[in-house]
Parts: C-alpha cells; sequence; structure tokens
C-alpha cells in the first residue's frame, strides 16, 4: 500500500509514519517528489491492509492510505490521480505547455555544442541534450568524450542558461552526470540495469527514462518503480521506438504507448522521435504526431552539420529545420488545447 502524505505533512510527521510501520513490522519505501511525498508499505499481508491503513489514516500529516494492486505501485495512477509536474532547472514537464528538448546526440567539441545550443534555445527549446558517455552497438565507434563532455555542457548552460540533460551509462557514472546535470537520462539500452536505476533514483536529481526498444509498457514502468522506490518521484517517460518486423524504419515509434503510460500512471511522457525513426526527415512528421497523441514534449537531435556528425547524423536535424519544427509545433499543440 501507499501512504500520500499531504503538502503541509512536516518531516516529524513523515517520521511517525515510517516509526508506525516499523513497530508493525513493515518495511518502507520512502519517495520525495516536487508535490508529494509517498511511503510505501512494504510487507502487508492482505487480511492486514484494512486494519494497517486505518491506523495510518489518523497519523498527522496524511492525506490517504492506498490500497494498489499493480505491480509499479509507486508509480501507479491509483497512488496519485493528478498528474506530476517534473523541473529540469527552470523546464517544466507534465503541464499545460509542451516541452521540447533539442541538442546533438553526442557532445563532440565545444564549437559544435555551442552553436547548437544557442540554436535550439532561439528556437524554442526549454533543455538542452547532448551525450558525454555515449553506449554503442560498437566498440570501435565513438564513445563520448566523458568528463571533458560533462565540462563543455556545464559552459553551454552558462551561455544559454538552458538545462541539461545527460545520460548516465554506468552506475560509477551517476554522482558525475548528477553534479553537472540538471536531469540524469537512462537510455534505452539500460533500461532495465536494476543498479544504474537505483543510482539514478538516489542521486537528488530528476530523471528522465526511456524505454527499451525491446520492452512492454509494463516492463518500462516497473523500471520507472525501481527509480521512484528509490528514493524519486521525479521521473519523465520517454518513447523512443520499439524494434518490431517492419524494417523502413530504425524502430518503429509506439504512439499507443503514450496513451498507455498516461493512463497507467502519473508521471509526463515524452517522445524521442529521433531515435525511434533513424531519419531526419520522418522526424517532423511523427514529431507532430506524439502532440496529437497526448506526449508532454519531445526530445530531438539537432546538430549544426549532420553530415558530419560523429554518432547518428542521419537522424539529426539542422538547426534552420528544427526551428521550423517547433513553428509547426505551436499550431499543433493549440490545437490539442496546449502550447509550446
Amino acid at each position: 500500500m501507499i501512504i500520500v502524505m499531504s503538502r503541509s505533512a512536516t518531516d516529524h510527521d513523515i517520521e511517525q509514519v515510517i516509526k508506525r510501520l516499523e513497530q508493525r513490522g513493515y518495511g518502507h519505501h520512502l519517495s520525495r517528489g516536487i508535490e508529494r511525498t509517498v511511503i510505501g508499505a512494504i510487507g502487508a499481508a492482505d487480511a492486514e491492509k484494512q486494519a494497517l491503513a486505518d491506523n495510518l489514516q489518523r497519523l498527522t500529516g496524511v492525506e490517504r492510505v492506498v490500497p494498489i494492486l499493480k505491480p509499479y505501485k509507486i508509480v501507479s495512477r491509483e497512488s496519485h490521480p493528478r498528474r506530476s509536474r517534473v523541473l529540469f532547472g527552470s523546464a517544466e514537464f507534465g503541464g499545460t505547455r509542451v516541452s521540447v528538448i533539442a541538442g546533438p546526440c553526442t557532445v563532440e567539441s565545444r564549437a559544435q555544442l555551442l552553436a547548437t545550443a544557442r540554436a535550439v534555445g532561439k528556437a524554442g527549446a526549454v533543455a538542452l541534450r547532448g551525450g558525454a558517455f555515449k553506449p554503442r552497438t560498437s566498440p570501435y565507434d565513438f564513445q563520448g568524450l566523458g568528463e571533458e563532455g560533462l565540462e563543455l555542457l556545464a559552459e553551454a548552460r552558462e551561455a544559454t542558461g538552458l538545462p541539461i540533460v545527460t545520460e548516465a551509462r554506468d552506475a560509477a557514472h551517476v554522482e558525475r552526470v548528477a553534479e553537472i546535470a540538471d536531469a540524469v537520462q537512462i537510455g534505452a539500452r539500460n533500461m532495465q540495469n536494476y543498479e544504474l536505476l537505483r543510482a539514478a533514483g538516489q542521486s537528488g536529481k530528476p530523471v528522465l527514462l526511456k524505454r527499451n526498444f525491446s520492452a512492454t509498457v509494463e516492463e518500462w514502468l516497473k523500471a520507472a518503480e525501481y527509480v521512484a522506490s528509490s528514493g524519486t518521484l521525479d521521473i519523465v517517460l520517454c518513447e523512443r521506438g520499439i524494434r518490431t518486423f517492419e524494417p523502413s524504419m530504425r524502430n518503429t515509434l509506439d504512439l499507443s504507448a503514450v496513451y498507455v503510460a498516461k493512463r497507467e500512471t502519473y508521471l509526463p511522457v515524452i517522445v524521442d522521435p529521433s531515435h525511434a525513426t533513424g531519419d531526419y526527415r520522418a522526424v517532423p512528421s511523427l514529431s507532430l504526431a506524439a502532440i496529437a497523441a497526448g506526449a508532454d514534449g519531445l526530445i530531438v537531435e539537432v546538430h549544426p552539420d549532420p553530415a558530419k556528425a560523429l554518432c547518428d547524423g542521419p537522424q539529426q536535424l539542422t538547426p534552420k529545420r528544427f526551428a521550423r519544427l517547433m513553428d509547426e509545433l505551436r499550431a499543433v499543440a493549440e490545437a490539442v488545447g496546449r502550447t509550446a
């Protein structure tokens, strides 16, 4: 079961709930979000749940106690029916605005990153993406600049004011990434790297969790549960395409997953049309479709010269094409009652 604390609950109130759980022989997971703190009770037998719920409901600061049947208990809509809003620095996800993260697939150089950051910020992006640690299929492909890439991202934020989002490839990277970035990204290949998920949840920073290209929506939400149970409710889900028998695109963008994830959880959901298609020509159309389908935002790859990109050049937009996409997005967002 989940104990949802009120907005006015104090640290003392939370400690009293945890103490009561421990007195009754139960473990707990404490998760703090921007809007709510929730406590997951571990070990409650079905016959005891109602008695425990009645007992906890009387404690100061407890808003409600919710029995959860879903396997992803903390991130389930049953635990928190109102949609959450998550901040990556100054960038908000889950509100009325469609928020767009943009930037190069990989940080390659100072000039490349700053040029891209300035261009996407001018066009209306709310945050900058860029890989410092890149997981690649081949060991011979460019793996990113590592620490130097993180420092360049920090410089780009200073120059443009854009919050930065970058991937932690390994649990050992999380602490350093969290020191620099405004949000820690978990890439598709690492969606079920449970030690990495736990480390990200404990980092003190919001988490952007991409769906693995072979994962079901339920498996994706269970991965989010790992992050939530480790300490943070500030999670943004990202649909980035799945593998199917259809070979015409790099992956198949599963827009139905946007609907299902938003039905099942209160977390914001964004879409990555760049990795979903692998083809810059398809990115604008699928970006517009994602917003029409209810996505809370996008993460789009942009490069000043995609033909010379060291990673995933064919799927990256030029700054000029990205600016045109942002104009198109505003029209679609307005049509569905949102802004961009």
